[in-house]
């Protein structure tokens, strides 16, 4: 008699969702880091302007 043997063949499913995900996530984390780095003069620049605007007034407090 013959025998047939089925070889069971695996799901690679979770796997090729693993893989999805992490590259999803690589991306996401590569455009934030993008408009980091891109809006970092207008930090600058907004953090500067409230420097110079961070004027106290002592005279009052003073007398």
């Amino acid at each position: 008699m013959n025998e047939h043997v089925e070889v069971a063949e695996k799901d690679h499913f979770v796997l090729y969702m693993v893989l999805a995900t992490v590259a999803l996530v690589g991306a996401i984390l590569a455009v934030k880091l993008s408009e980091n780095e891109k809006f970092e003069p207008i930090k600058q620049q907004i953090e500067q302007e409230n420097q110079q605007m961070n004027i106290r007034v002592i005279s009052e407090y003073g007398d």
